[in-house]
């Protein structure tokens, strides 16, 4: 991906606000923000990570419990795809303290309902459905090269037979693709419908515009979310307490920095 500059947005809505051009130094420094919006007000994003966290949990033992372990391959690569939802009530937190207003549970909370025009759950509608696609594209590829023999608690070693390697080689490069897609459609969209009263197709826009004026730097920082997430999923999710707050709370810093007022 590259940076086409300010001329590859002149074909987008009018709505769409202007776009500020990012460096590396914006994405550490949105980090630093992040780190210090965390530190500042823990107890929010504990909660949320608690919650994300029991989520990947559940999952884990679920797919254990019914004997079917090689399924928490393709679900916890695609479990990441939902963490921007996850992250909307640091967004909140860190937009109250950018404005100076008290950090409450209630308005916290009620931040998931966005501006009370439907917005935002949608958003969690679209999010929820691109997991699910992600999930139904795994099953398709599984049975396309293992299907007949397949995989169970007690045969994983099939995953390094040629057509187990060929699975995860074809599954890694169509999830990576599906992820890039929904980390376009993600980046900018939640702070923005959380941020604005604007509608859910325009926050979309405007995300892609963002993410495609700042080509290199938001595919860094889509690597740095990704190796972090992955990192942090390692030792039975519980990473994910300090670096989901940590992401979240550099995400609404890295918007501020590229939607312009």
């Amino acid at each position: 991906m590259s940076d086409p500059g300010s001329g590859a947005l002149d074909s987008f809505d009018a709505d769409i606000p202007p776009i500020r051009s990012l460096t590396t130094d914006d994405l550490r420094a949105a980090l630093a923000d992040g780190w210090t919006d965390f530190k500042a007000a823990p107890a929010f994003g504990l909660f949320f990570a608690v919650i994300y966290t029991l989520g990947g949990m559940g999952l884990f033992f679920g797919l254990l419990g019914a004997g079917e372990p090689f399924w928490f391959i393709p679900v916890a690569a695609g479990f990441p795809l939902l963490a921007p939802f996850a992250a909307v009530g640091l967004y909140e937190v860190s937009r109250r303290r950018e404005a100076g207003e008290p950090l409450k549970w209630g308005p916290v909370l009620g931040a998931l309902r966005g501006h009370g025009d439907g917005q935002l759950p949608v958003m969690a509608v679209v999010v929820l459905l691109a997991f699910g696609f992600w999930v139904i594209l795994a099953r398709g590829i599984f049975a396309i090269f293992v299907g007949q023999s397949g995989i169970g608690a007690e045969n994983l070693g099939e995953l390094l037979t040629l057509a187990g390697t060929t699975m995860l080689l074809v599954g890694t490069v169509v999830g990576g693709l599906m992820a890039l897609a929904l980390f376009s459609v993600t980046a900018f969209s939640l702070p923005m419908l959380l941020h604005r009263p604007v509608d859910f197709v325009t926050a979309i826009v405007t995300s892609i515009a963002g993410v495609w004026a700042n080509g290199r730097v938001m595919l860094l920082w889509a690597a740095i979310i990704a190796g972090l997430l992955i990192v942090a999923m390692l030792p039975l999710f519980l990473g994910l307490l300090i670096v989901l707050p940590l992401l979240g709370h550099a995400t609404w810093h890295l918007y501020r920095r590229v939607i312009a007022d």
